[in-house]
Order: C-alpha cells, then structure tokens, then sequence
C-alpha cells in the first residue's frame, strides 16, 4: 500500500513541475528551482506565483475530487461505468452554479447551489433508476445518459438568456477551463478533508461493494453509508465543477485504471484516485496549454479524448 502510494505522490509531484514549466513560455528547470529557492527572474517568479501554481494546484485538487467521487459511486452501485459526469452529477452541479452566476451570487452561493444541483441530480438519478425494483447496470447507466442529456438541455436555455458580455466566460468554464481558476486552497482542502474522512470508512466501503445485503449481514450500517456516499459524491462533484468547470471522465478512468493495477482495496484506491485524479488533470491541463501554443484548449477536451474510449470499452466488456 504504502509502495504504491509513494510512487504515485512522486508522479504527481514530477507532474506538477512539469505543469509549472511547459506553457506558452517555457521555463527551464534550473530557473524553476531558483525560483523555488526565492531567486531567480522576476518575471518568471511572476509567471509561476501568481499564474501557473494556482492554475496547477487547482487542476491538481479537482481531479482528484472527481476520481474520489467517481471511486465512490462504482462502489455504491457495484458498477465500473458509474461517473459524476455520466450519470449527470456533473450536469446538475453546472446547472445550479450557471443559475446562481445569471443571479448575480457571490461564489460562496455559487458553490451552493452547485452542491445543491449535485445532490438533486444523484437522488434523481437513482430514485428513477430504482423505481419499484431494484438497481440494475443497464437500468442506471440509461436514467444517467438521459438525465445528463436534460442537464445539458437546461445547461442550453440557461445559455441562451445569458446575457451577451458573460456568454463567452461561461462558455468555455462549461468546457472545463482552468486558466480563471485563482483560488485552489478550498478546493485543496476539501480533497484533504474528503480523504482523510474516507479513510475510516474504508473498511465498510469494502464490505459494501460485495452488496447490502452481506454488508448488513457483517454489521455494516447500510442506509447511513449509502447516504453518506451521497453527500459526499455530490459535495466533491460540485467543489471541483466550481473551481473548474465540467470535466468528464476522469472519475470513470482513473479508479478503473487503479482496479487493475492495486485491486479493489478501498483503503488504497481511495488515497490513490485523489493522487492518479489529479495527475491526470494535471498532464492534461499542460497538454491543453501547449500542443497549439499560445491558444489553450478546454482541458474538458484533453480528459474526453481519453474518457470516451474508455468508457466504449468498458460498455463492450460489460455486455
């Protein structure tokens, strides 16, 4: 366990510095330690302080809240194919903070109602994907792909009545856009925050996987721990959706990826989906920034790129 999660913690880091190096202007390594050690250029210090850490760290902080988040639901409903944005986690929390912005709200309520469309949009998503019966892989991955398509209808409308000066801010948010993102450390916090809570549960988590009815069976609290997970899923959704926009498919990846290398030990794959999560995001914000310089694409298209095959392979295995 411990192994493993140091490699990972010495990818991320290598990540990072890589992330704060490349870029329209790149900067070389031995400036970017002298930098690190309170020297060096003032124009590169200004570059690295105040633009490309925060827009890093932030990257780093909402991968790994989407891949815990992502880690979270395929243990609640036993399904690799469970994700914050397929299942339109992702689109609800977009649709509350767009209409807490049209408002004119403070990001204190933007962050609410991101949450709040968050949690609307899982307890939607499973109560009709439940129904009178109980949950099945086809059954909610087909509510999830609907749902997320009215998101993105209302995600439309919203657009549309916006006013003309703040379409194109919120156009490119939508797309997952990290280049606004200037404060990371909330973000950062509740990724600490979230793992450092998990970890308890890690155990009860494992059990829970197996199914409720043996969970309940080993004295797992069943019910508390599924809303729990709830709660939780939503909160981490909509924290990374405020900071960065709507990215998908790094909560369906990476734990997949960290099931066939670590197993399925939730006491591992937790610490490491916030790790490998934000990585990911990471590398993929530094590809976004470089491979057309100095335009940037939406990072929301780099983490795309990689999600949808992936997420077609893991639909054809699934059959």
């Amino acid at each position: 366990m411990m192994r493993a999660l140091t490699i990972l913690t010495v990818i991320a880091a290598l990540a990072c510095a890589l992330s704060l190096a490349v870029g329209s202007v790149t900067i070389p390594p031995g400036d970017l330690w002298q930098v690190v050690l309170g020297q060096g250029d003032t124009l590169d210090r200004t570059l690295l302080i105040d633009l490309r850490l925060p827009r890093t760290l932030s990257a780093f902080a909402a991968g790994g809240l989407l891949a815990i988040a992502g880690a979270l639901m395929q243990v609640l409903l036993r399904n690799p194919l469970a994700d914050p944005y397929v299942l339109g986690l992702s689109g609800g929390a977009a649709t509350g903070a767009l209409l807490a912005m049209l408002a004119g709200a403070g990001m204190v309520l933007v962050s609410g109602a991101a949450f709040a469309g968050a949690l609307f949009a899982t307890l939607l998503v499973f109560g009709l994907a439940h129904g009178t019966g109980s949950w099945t892989p086809s059954r909610l991955l087909l509510t999830g792909v609907v749902t997320a398509a009215g998101w993105g209808a209302a995600i439309t409308l919203l657009l549309a009545i916006t006013p003309a000066h703040q379409l194109p801010g919120m156009l490119y948010w939508l797309m997952g856009d990290v280049s606004y993102a200037r404060l990371p450390w909330p973000s950062i916090v509740v990724l600490m925050l979230a793992v450092i809570a998990l970890l308890p549960l890690a155990r009860s988590l494992n059990v829970l996987a197996r199914g409720p009815l043996q969970a309940a069976a080993l004295g797992v609290s069943v019910r508390p721990l599924e809303w729990s997970i709830y709660l939780l899923a939503s909160l981490l959704t909509a924290t990374a959706v405020t900071s960065v926009g709507s990215i998908g498919f790094v909560g369906l990846v990476v734990p997949h990826m960290l099931r066939l290398v670590l197993g399925n030990d939730q006491r591992v794959i937790l610490p490491a989906s916030a790790l490998a999560g934000g990585t990911l995001l990471v590398l993929a914000d530094a590809l976004a920034r470089t491979v057309i310089a100095p335009e940037q694409l939406p990072v929301g298209v780099i983490t795309a790129l990689l999600g949808v095959p992936t997420f077609l392979y893991l639909l054809h295995r699934s059959r």
